[in-house]
């Protein structure tokens, strides 16, 4: 099947990647020519496990190209995905003004039958959207090509993404006509052939489909972190609540553990993204605005922490800090609770040696040039000279350290543990004070 994918982001290279393993033609689309140049040279612009080698296997079998040149991505592909971003506009909507341009884009060069498919995540009421941009563009040139749209939100976990699109729970389709929806049941066919995982729905139910579950995900998180807070005041242990309420199969243990709050480029903007489309059709979702308060909130409580314990004057101190990334195995650093941590330490007077294995180069290009801010070889080397140590990102590589190594590095033997990696009677053992959420 010759399929485009228009952008080629985190979704795009992601999702036309793993389409051209099965076997498909895909040409991917960016009008970012240094972008294109970076892959046509044997780069990619993001980190991703598994990413890199699957799209140089499949560059080098014919099946996967990247070119500049809209005109002839619209002709390649009867399927025509739009994965553009959608970045959160300055009202918290979502901005769709690069979605609206692809399927501008689309009607503008269109010589015959096309499905254009909704991959980005967007607002209910997009699918009309982009059908209306596209009967603007045919009718402008005066012809009357037919044209499907169809909604297929991604359900990528950044960190496990190639996994996910080749294993996938659940494909939803959201499509109002046969055609168009026995193609994307022959697309995806090579992706379900243990079981039906496809789930067909009408367009607008696919688009909330995708916010609502991003919402759920990041209502677990909040309420978690709540409870951890709490549980710190009243001398309970989260982590054994936590195993109390994970057992019940009706809630489960996944998105159960508390930290930091939840950053990245998919939770923050698509809850403030719901919120949004709530209120402009005349609802306060307030389970959702008190999500983003919990979470706004608990992006400061390591530093409070910091300053409870070595005060409010942190001049002169250096923190070792381990991860940057908004969580393990991505160099994402998108409303990365790293970041307020951070800008909270520095306004104290601290300096911050950070360690991470992948985002190092986000970190320098979103941090700049700080003389406060240092870089580590490793997360040892971060520890050199450092007062204390922080952990906001949990690396695997973090989770089994030698704590006596710990203990003679640091200037003072404290660990603030934002992710709560760590039994506290081990580090404590050693010698360590240890200060993590809502534990004992």
């Amino acid at each position: 099947m010759k399929i485009t994918v228009i952008g080629t982001g985190y979704v795009g290279l992601v999702s036309g990647t793993c389409l051209a393993d099965v076997g498909n033609d895909v040409l991917c689309l960016d009008l970012d020519a240094a972008k294109i140049r970076m892959l046509n040279e044997g780069g990619i612009p993001i980190y991703e496990p598994g990413l890199e080698a699957m799209v140089r296997k499949n560059e080098a079998a014919g099946r996967l190209r990247f070119t500049t040149d809209v005109e002839a991505a619209v002709a390649h592909g009867v399927l025509q995905f739009i994965a553009v971003g959608t970045p959160p506009d300055e009202d918290g909507s979502a901005d769709l003004q690069y979605v609206v341009a692809a399927a501008r884009n689309v009607g503008r060069y269109m010589d015959g039958y096309k499905i254009v498919v909704d991959k980005s995540t967007v607002p209910v009421g997009t699918g009309d959207k982009v059908r209306a941009a596209i009967a603007e563009e045919l009718q402008a040139r005066g012809v009357d090509h037919e044209f499907s749209i169809v909604s297929n939100p991604e359900f990528l976990k950044e960190g496990a993404a190639v996994d996910d699109f080749m294993k996938p729970d659940r494909i939803v389709v959201g499509a109002d006509d046969a055609r168009a929806i026995d193609l994307m049941r022959e697309l995806y066919a090579p992706f379900q052939r243990n079981h039906e995982r496809l789930i067909v729905m009408d367009i607008k139910s696919a688009e909330l489909t995708k916010y609502a579950a991003n919402a759920m995900l990041a209502t677990r998180i909040s309420f978690m972190n709540e409870l951890a807070n709490l549980a710190e005041k009243l001398g309970a242990d989260i982590e054994l609540v936590r195993r109390g309420i994970g057992s019940d199969p009706r809630i489960g243990f996944h998105f159960l553990y508390p930290g930091v709050g939840y950053g990245g480029s998919c939770f923050p903007k698509d809850v403030q993204a719901l919120i949004r489309t709530a209120q402009d059709a005349g609802q306060d979702l307030q389970v959702l605005q008190a999500v983003e308060a919990a979470n706004e909130n608990q992006k400061a409580v390591l530093a409070q922490k910091i300053t409870a314990r070595l005060g409010q004057d942190l001049g002169g101190k250096t923190f070792a800090l381990w991860g940057l990334a908004f969580k393990p195995n991505t160099d994402d650093m998108r409303e990365a609770p790293s970041l307020v941590l951070i800008a909270d330490l520095l306004a104290r007077g601290a300096a911050i040696r950070a360690y991470d294995p992948v985002a190092v180069h986000e970190a320098r290009r979103m941090l700049g040039d700080n003389p406060r801010i240092s870089y580590a070889a490793s997360p040892l080397d971060a520890l050199e000279a450092a007062d204390a140590l922080v952990i906001v990102t949990e690396w695997k590589e973090f989770r089994s350290p030698d704590f006596d190594v710990i203990k003679t590095k640091l200037k003072t033997p404290v660990i603030f543990d934002g992710r709560n990696l760590y039994d506290p009677a081990v580090p404590r053992k050693a010698g360590l004070e240890y200060f993590a959420i809502g534990r004992l």
